[in-house]
C-alpha cells in the first residue's frame, strides 16, 4: 500500500521533532539601559551609568560585565573595566588607576566611575552585560566629553550684562547727587564770608580811596550850605536895627 506524499510530511516532522526539539534551548535578550552623552570637566570624576534587565535571576556567579573604549578619533578598541563575581580593575593601559566599580549587579546596575578624567579621555563608551544563559542583547554605548572648564549658557552671561550696567548707573546718579548738594552748601557760604564787600562796591567807583575822597568832599558841601543858612537870619536881624535907627 502506497503512502501518498501529503501524508508523510506530518509524519517526518513528527519523528524529527522528537530528536531535535528537546535539545533546543530557548534564548532571550538581556535589556541594556546607559546615557547617551555625557560631559565632564578635566581632571574630575564622572559616573558612566548602565542598568540591565535578565529574564533570568541574578547572581553574582552568572553575570558577567565589560566595559570597553573606542577613541574618538578612532583606532582599536582598549578595555576599561571587568567583573566576574568580584571587579577587575585595569593594571595597564590608559585607564590605569582612573577606573573603579560603582554598580551593584543583584540591583542590576553595572556602572563604572572614571576618576580625575583626561581628555584623551574623549570617545565612546560600550557597557556589555551578560547573565548565563541570558547572553544575547544589544550593548549599551556612552559617549563622554572631556571639557576644560564649565560653559556659562547664554542666560547666565545676559543676567550679568544687565546687572552691571544696572550698577554702573547707580552709580552715576549718585555721583551726581553728591556733587549737587556740595554745590548748594558752598554757594551761601561765599556770600557768608564777605558781606561788607557787597555793602560797599559801587560799579560806578574804582577804588576804595576815591570813595573816601568823595565821602570828604559831600561832608564839605553840607558844611557850606548849613553856615549859609545861618548867615541869612543874622542878615535879616541888621535890617531891622537900620529901620529903627531911621525911625
Amino acid at each position: 500500500m502506497c503512502c501518498s506524499v501529503s501524508g508523510i510530511w506530518p509524519l517526518l516532522v513528527f519523528l524529527l521533532g522528537g530528536f531535535i526539539v528537546p535539545g533546543v534551548r530557548h534564548v532571550s535578550g538581556i535589556d541594556i539601559s546607559t546615557q547617551n552623552e555625557v560631559q565632564a570637566v578635566n581632571g574630575t570624576n564622572v559616573k558612566l551609568e548602565c542598568t540591565f534587565s535578565s529574564s533570568h535571576p541574578l547572581s553574582q556567579e552568572t553575570v558577567t560585565v565589560s566595559w570597553s573604549f573606542r577613541p574618538l578619533n578612532g583606532g582599536p578598541e582598549e578595555s576599561v573595566f571587568f567583573y566576574q563575581e568580584e571587579p577587575f580593575l585595569p593594571l595597564s593601559g590608559l585607564f590605569k588607576g582612573h577606573a573603579m566599580w560603582s554598580g551593584d549587579i543583584m540591583k542590576g546596575d553595572a556602572s563604572i566611575t572614571l576618576c580625575e578624567v583626561l581628555p584623551t579621555f574623549n570617545g565612546t563608551y560600550i557597557c556589555q552585560v551578560r547573565n548565563r544563559p541570558d547572553v544575547h542583547g544589544i550593548n549599551g554605548e556612552t559617549t563622554l566629553t572631556v571639557v576644560n572648564k564649565v560653559s556659562l549658557s547664554e542666560i547666565s552671561i545676559l543676567a550679568i550684562a544687565v546687572g552691571s550696567a544696572c550698577v554702573a548707573i547707580l552709580i552715576i546718579l549718585a555721583v551726581i547727587v553728591v556733587v549737587r548738594r556740595m554745590r548748594k552748601r558752598c554757594v551761601p557760604a561765599e556770600f557768608d564770608m564777605h558781606p561788607q564787600e557787597w555793602e560797599w562796591k559801587d560799579p560806578t567807583v574804582c577804588k576804595p580811596e576815591e570813595a573816601v575822597h568823595l565821602k570828604g568832599v559831600t561832608l564839605e558841601k553840607e558844611a557850606d550850605s548849613s553856615d549859609d543858612e545861618e548867615s541869612e537870619p543874622s542878615s535879616g536881624d541888621d535890617d531891622e536895627e537900620e529901620e529903627g535907627g531911621g525911625g
